[in-house]
């Protein structure tokens, strides 16, 4: 029986392939674009296409999203794998089309970097990241697709929660149902007629009364 104010998943399928659209598609632009930014920018000769708005510049970042933490990067690989396998783990519960695309982008994001620390100097696990967008780089740190990617999924699992969605499709409070006790019947269920006692039976008039049991 589904809660009431909430409503049925009606039998949707897991939405895996969503996920996994989604994490592919980040992850290739991640990579894409990180390839183009080594092959044609040198680090230091920023590119401005706004003035001092908005250019491209490569910037390798030992550290986490927008330049923090720069002397963790072994914890933030760990991390990173953690998150993957959390994804992993809750990809087949997943429901929620909303849900589907935000754990595509976290996978995106997480993937996108942790190639980084895996495969770029100055070694395994200790990889720095290659960051190229600079919005207003004079207040704001330089940042990537991956890392943009993992904002999004923030700000969409906040939305989702405030709007009252669950992983599993469905809406509103769920809370649950009751457990019925055993010989306690179902406010649903016809109600079970009283046994008449014997003690209170009442006799129909002119019916006979019953012969008194003989003494011994």
């Amino acid at each position: 029986m589904t809660p009431a104010g909430a409503q049925a998943p009606g039998g949707a399928r897991p939405k895996v392939a969503v996920l996994a659209a989604v994490a592919a598609l980040v992850l290739g632009l991640d990579v894409l674009s990180k390839a183009l930014v080594v092959a044609h920018l040198t680090e230091g000769e920023p590119v401005h296409l706004l003035g001092n708005i908005f250019e491209f510049t490569l910037l390798r970042n030992p550290g986490a999203a927008w330049n923090l933490g720069t002397g963790y990067t072994a914890v933030f690989t760990v991390l990173a794998v953690g998150v993957i396998a959390f994804v992993v783990r809750v990809a087949r519960n997943l429901r929620s089309t909303g849900y589907a695309v935000a754990f595509g982008l976290l996978l995106g994001g997480a993937s996108g970097n942790l190639g980084d620390r895996i495969f770029r100097a100055p070694g395994v696990f200790r990889g720095n990241v290659v960051d190229w967008i600079g919005v207003v780089p004079h207040y704001y740190p330089v940042f990537n697709i991956a890392d943009s990617a993992i904002c999004i999924a923030g700000a969409t699992f906040v939305v989702l929660a405030l709007l009252g969605i669950h992983m599993d499709g469905t809406r509103g409070d769920k809370a649950p149902a009751e457990p019925e006790r055993p010989g306690e019947a179902s406010p649903d269920s016809p109600a079970a007629a009283p046994e008449e006692s014997s003690d209170s039976a009442v006799a129909a008039p002119g019916a006979p009364s019953p012969a008194p049991s003989p003494e011994r």
